[in-house]
């Protein structure tokens, strides 16, 4: 083997061994990110099953981080003139708004950001508002304490007025003069008020992670063959010159 031939073969071998190391550390990363997941999950359906939180108790909590993903029952009266309307939120495959009300807690001046369900976006005439209907009584309901929305990326940045792409709880709270509590409400139960409340698993989408996974790893059994290939099977079959 020439000093050149060497040179080459040692320089090739190096850049499959880092090529092989990255893409076994990617797959590995992405299935410690599935077992994260699936740790949430777990850790969100064993709260769930707890007994629901009473409104007292949210109240002496204020921050709630230690009760997220309780389930929790509320009563008070609906801020209507304050709904947003989340745009690009998807619900069972369809895109359409997320519909975001303040619930004024009975007894009490504290307001909790409610994500009251989802609603189909008419798309002839974007501008439009759906119909909805709220309540101008007390009512109650039962909820699943969560993080406030979650954001999307925004071209045009914050808006006012009813349709958003995002809502930030800080400036909502400056805006609309309430105090919001530093948490959201996802209301559960069946479809009502126009609204269906059909939410995805906060911790879904592991099989995504097993997909990169597996790709990953594909890519780093690909590299070893074709170092094999080329490094030490195909020079071997070349055909001697006549």
């Amino acid at each position: 083997m020439t000093g050149q031939t060497a040179r080459r073969f040692w320089l090739v071998t190096s850049a499959a061994v880092v090529g092989i190391a990255a893409t076994l550390a990617l797959g590995a990363w992405q299935m410690s990110r599935a077992a994260q997941k699936l740790a949430l999950h777990a850790s969100i359906e064993q709260r769930q099953a707890m007994p629901p939180v009473s409104q007292r108790d949210l109240l002496a909590s204020r921050k709630g981080a230690d009760l997220l993903h309780r389930i929790v029952v509320l009563r008070g009266t609906w801020v209507g003139q304050r709904t947003v309307f989340l745009d690009n939120r998807q619900m069972q495959g369809k895109v359409g708004f997320f519909v975001v009300t303040p619930l004024r807690l009975e007894g009490t001046d504290a307001a909790v950001l409610v994500e009251r369900g989802w609603v189909q976006r008419n798309f002839m005439e974007r501008e439009k508002l759906p119909a909805i209907s709220t309540s101008a009584g007390v009512v109650e309901l039962r909820g699943r304490l969560a993080p406030p929305p979650a954001k999307l990326y925004d071209f045009a940045g914050a808006a006012p007025g009813p349709i958003r792409q995002n809502l930030d709880l800080a400036q909502f709270r400056a805006e609309t003069g309430l105090p919001l509590l530093d948490f959201a409400v996802q209301q559960i139960g069946g479809p009502s008020e126009g609204l269906l409340r059909d939410w995805p698993e906060p911790a879904s989408g592991v099989e995504t992670n097993y997909g990169y996974a597996a790709q990953w790893w594909a890519l780093s059994i690909l590299i070893a063959i074709l170092y094999v290939w080329f490094q030490f099977i195909a020079p071997r079959r070349k055909v001697p010159n006549a």
